[in-house]
Formats: structure tokens, C-alpha cells, sequence
């Protein structure tokens, strides 16, 4: 692949996040999500880094790959554990290195923020492609259990 471009995201970047998250949804969860609902968490997520932080790779000035960082503050560390979130790569750029520089992109402010204790992410069990990505990269199962009450998309049936 040629070069891509890491940065932080912008507001004007929300409508094409947006879209990858509806597509995300719908092909490893086979969830349908309201695109409108999608595009006001993007732009709130965009406008506010309290919600989250967006780092984006483009190329040849169109968004390729995307993810989202969010905080949770731990009190056994002391420090924060950054959860990544909304990984996107278009299809037709997957298996180029996109996620991967992503990731490194990440891990080195993580690593250079000095109050952060380590990485999370949550993934369908199904998706053998990504953990296999994940793996690769050096994470590990966690020995937690994902639990939830969530108000806004129903229970998987």
C-alpha cells in the first residue's frame, strides 16, 4: 500500500465515521444501526474529547481505517485504560497494514501519555479475523466477562 496519513480525527470527518460504524455494526455484530443515531455520536464524540478521541488513516485524501479511543479510570493501577473502539477498515484496504498503523499510532501516545496503564477492546467472539489481528498485535483474552443493560439496541436474539 502506499502511504497513509494518521491523524486525529476532525468534525468534518463524522459523516464518513458515521458510515463506517453503521457498516461495522452490520457486518460483525448484523446489527442495523440508525444512521442518524450513528452520525450525533460521531459528531458529539468529534466536538468533545471526553467522549472519545477519533484517530483516523487516510489515503489519497479519503478515510480508510478508523478507531475510536475512550477512557476508564482505574484504581488498581492508578492510571487509565484506553479502550479502543469503532474499528473500521475499508474492505478493500484490509490486510495492507492499515490496522496496524493504527495501533502503533496509538500505543505510542498511550505509552508517551504516562498515566496509562494499557489497552482494552471488546470483540465478537465469532470474528475470527480479528482476533486473529489482535493476537498478532500482542493482546491477550482477558479473564473478564462482558456484562451490560443497554437501553438503546435490543439483546442479541
Amino acid at each position: 500500500m502506499t502511504s497513509i496519513t494518521l491523524r486525529r480525527g476532525e468534525p468534518g470527518d463524522a459523516a464518513v465515521i458515521a458510515e463506517h460504524n453503521v457498516r461495522m455494526a452490520a457486518e460483525t455484530e448484523g446489527r442495523d444501526l440508525d444512521a442518524k443515531r450513528a452520525l450525533s455520536g460521531a459528531s458529539r464524540a468529534l466536538a468533545d474529547p471526553e467522549r472519545g478521541v477519533y484517530h483516523v488513516a487516510v489515503h489519497e485524501g479519503a478515510i480508510v481505517g478508523q478507531l475510536l479511543i475512550t477512557r476508564e479510570w482505574s484504581d488498581w493501577r492508578d492510571g487509565w485504560f484506553w479502550w479502543v473502539q469503532s474499528v473500521y477498515v475499508v474492505p478493500e484496504r484490509r490486510g495492507q497494514g492499515v490496522y496496524r498503523a493504527l495501533w502503533e499510532h496509538v500505543v505510542e501516545l498511550a505509552r508517551g501519555a504516562g498515566d496509562v496503564a494499557g489497552l482494552r477492546l471488546y470483540v465478537e467472539r465469532e470474528n475470527a479475523r480479528a482476533l486473529d489481528v489482535y493476537h498478532r498485535l500482542g493482546m491477550v483474552a482477558a479473564s473478564y466477562v462482558l456484562m451490560e443493560v443497554d437501553w438503546v439496541l435490543p439483546p442479541d436474539e
